[in-house]
């Protein structure tokens, strides 16, 4: 969930009290920095622990969107198995990029993303978390210099896919995939799961959209009627003037309604789509992980057939071929074990990820329901107040 509520990981007062280990962060005040084509925003990061492996028990530092971006990719880099949680998108309409509400929904966004990690069981431990969390600007800088293009970017992978089929398609490469039946239906599941979820989440930015096209409309529709209302007598400008002034107070909670509905419904939507593009990323690295398993273990099968031939037909060779098989064979094993423990992890991550979508999904629908649910009571009592001075107006 996206709200600051559910996005920050419980208070380091509360769980000091506890005498529980906590790590809680804070992403706030964010900043323009620069101008033009050179400006960011900054952001102050706050991290408050008590943990021994931490520097100390509060550290404050400046970071920026690069910097997340960073965290991430290291974290994808280093933890093949696990869905490593989502980031914003990067990329904004030039004139929305820096209006107060794309701001104020990537910094709730990047909240959201580091404390999803801080409350992993394994990212939580990890050293890139603690330099991203700890480290001055100048060593940030210089390690997101150092390390721009080791990790392939997304759009890179898709490359890299479309170059695949493309050998496959002209008959350069026979394909290998993984085709048990629990992984299919894994598979069919996921990319189900993505079309559904960004329907929803396509339909719940159209009822943010009409929400302020409806709150506009009164505002205007207010406006008008009091001045159609101040052209008439006493009886009925006093009427329209309180029609006006309902519609203009029903204008503002339908604006209201639609920024709820923006943060706290069609956002969590929104990063849940995120969030399976992550997991999709995750299935790559299972492909290929797969793929050097599968590979390995045909080579290796075809060098052992060979070994047993030149034992009696070249036994000169034999000592030389063997030593070649054994290190084939080890890097063999160690392709297996590195696709069965990413397996694994894959497993643990579903079993997590299905938990946490259902509690983030319920409550948006929930914050959804209880939001329009309000906001028709508001707009029934706001027009049966005036329904009296109405019905004696048009039989007097």
């Amino acid at each position: 969930m996206i709200s600051p509520e559910r996005s920050s990981s419980q208070s380091p007062r509360s769980q000091a009290v506890a005498g529980a280990p906590f790590l809680w962060i804070s992403v706030m005040d964010p900043v323009k920095m620069g101008t033009g084509v050179q400006a960011y925003i900054s952001y102050r990061v706050i991290t408050k622990t008590n943990l021994p492996e931490f520097e100390g028990p509060e550290k404050i530092v400046i970071r920026r969107y690069s910097d997340f971006e960073w965290l991430h990719d290291r974290l994808a880099e280093r933890y093949k198995g696990v869905f490593i949680p989502p980031l914003p998108e990067k990329n904004a309409v030039e004139k929305f990029r820096f209006s107060k509400e794309f701001i104020e929904l990537r910094r709730q966004a990047l909240d959201l993303f580091v404390n999803r990690i801080a409350s992993h069981p394994e990212l939580k431990q990890s050293d890139v978390l603690r330099t991203f969390l700890q480290a001055d600007e100048e060593i940030m800088d210089r390690a997101r210099s150092y390390e721009t293009g080791i990790f392939k970017k997304p759009s890179d992978f898709l490359q890299m896919f479309k170059s695949k089929v493309s050998d496959v398609v002209l008959g350069k490469e026979k394909p290998v995939e993984e085709s048990t039946p629990e992984y299919e239906k894994l598979k069919s599941y996921i990319f189900e799961l993505e079309i559904h979820l960004a329907e929803a989440q396509k339909q719940a930015y159209r009822l943010v959209k009409r929400h302020r096209e409806l709150g506009q409309s009164l505002a205007d529709f207010g406006k008008a009627i009091k001045l159609l209302g101040s052209c008439e007598g006493d009886l009925m400008e006093k009427v329209f003037s309180e029609v006006g002034s309902k519609s203009e107070m029903l204008s503002i909670k339908l604006q209201r309604e639609a920024d709820n509905l923006l943060f706290n419904f069609e956002e969590p939507l929104k990063d849940y789509v995120r969030a399976l593009q992550s997991i999709k990323a995750t299935m790559l690295d299972r492909a290929n992980a797969f793929r050097q398993h599968f590979d390995l273990d045909q080579e290796r099968k075809y060098k052992e057939l060979n070994l047993e031939k030149l034992k009696f037909m070249n036994p000169e060779k034999y000592a030389e071929a063997e030593s070649e098989f054994r290190g084939l064979k080890a890097d063999s094993e160690e392709a297996t074990k590195k696709f069965e423990h990413i397996v694994r992890l894959m497993n643990e991550e579903l079993s997590r990820f299905q938990e946490q979508k259902t509690a983030d999904i319920g409550l948006a629908f929930h914050e959804f329901a209880k939001g329009q649910a309000k906001l028709a009571k508001d707009i029934a009592d706001a027009w049966r107040s005036v329904l009296p001075k109405l019905e004696a107006c048009s039989t007097s």
